[in-house]
């Protein structure tokens, strides 16, 4: 069963922390163990296999969840988001590749060494300079390696056309990443309202989304996306490092 990070209310990287047993419906809490005799003593019910751990009232006001997990859906589900958005559509990416980038005709172009920075025309850029001629923003922050995977190298040549479009797509290493304690899952986060975290196969392929408006939830993505979104560096300059080193 696959823990998914929740919250902290951690400044330092240690505990405490809130996690998701995925697929369970049970959250698993990480805090200081109970060593107090008395407060042991009273405890009730008490099992062989128990444990105690103490947690910040603040961490389960801030993020405990107060509702069900959401059902996973199939991607096309919030295709609607896309345009219905009003301000933001902010996504991070957190994998080191994804199976639809291999399977994109670029991709045989791209490990031939051919320039893949543009393209024709498609639906999804499109939309881009659709909702960004109305004011809104579409932003991404992608982590990084080091060095980078042939995925993200990938990304990072075709990102160009993305950005030309009106996207705003900025880059983070790993190393940052877990510094800043980021969330290791990738989601779209909508208005700073509305969640949908990915579910991937472990060939990197889209198995579906789950969509919230859980507080606790969107709460969480809406820190992880700030606390990223100022280190992070744009691609065009992501990018002259990157040639500066090779």
């Amino acid at each position: 069963m696959t823990l998914r990070f929740i919250g902290t209310t951690s400044d330092d990287g240690d505990c405490p922390t809130l996690y998701d047993i995925e697929g369970t419906g049970e959250i698993l809490i990480q805090g200081e163990r109970e060593t107090d005799r008395e407060h042991l003593a009273q405890l009730r019910d008490v099992r062989e296999s128990e444990t105690f751990v103490r947690v910040p009232r603040s961490l389960l006001t801030r993020y405990a969840p107060r509702s069900e997990a959401s059902e996973l859906q199939p991607f096309a589900s919030i295709s609607h988001l896309f345009q219905d958005f009003k301000h933001t559509a902010w996504r991070l990416e957190t994998r080191r590749g994804y199976a639809s980038d291999r399977n994109s005709p670029k991709w045989s172009r791209f490990l031939a060494g051919e320039g893949i920075a543009r393209g024709p025309e498609n639906a999804w850029r499109e939309n881009v300079r659709t909702q960004t001629a109305q004011g809104k923003r579409f932003e991404r922050v992608r982590l990084v390696d080091e060095p980078l995977t042939r995925g993200q190298e990938f990304l990072l040549a075709s990102a160009p056309s993305n950005v030309a479009a009106g996207e705003d797509i900025r880059n983070l290493t790993r190393t940052q990443a877990r510094e800043l304690r980021l969330p290791d899952y990738d989601f779209w986060l909508f208005d700073s309202k509305v969640l949908a975290r990915f579910a991937f196969d472990d060939e990197d392929t889209t198995l579906g989304v789950y969509v919230t408006e859980e507080p606790a939830e969107v709460l969480a993505a809406c820190q992880a996306r700030d606390s990223a979104w100022h280190p992070a560096v744009c691609t065009e300059e992501f990018a002259r490092r990157v040639r500066s080193t090779m």
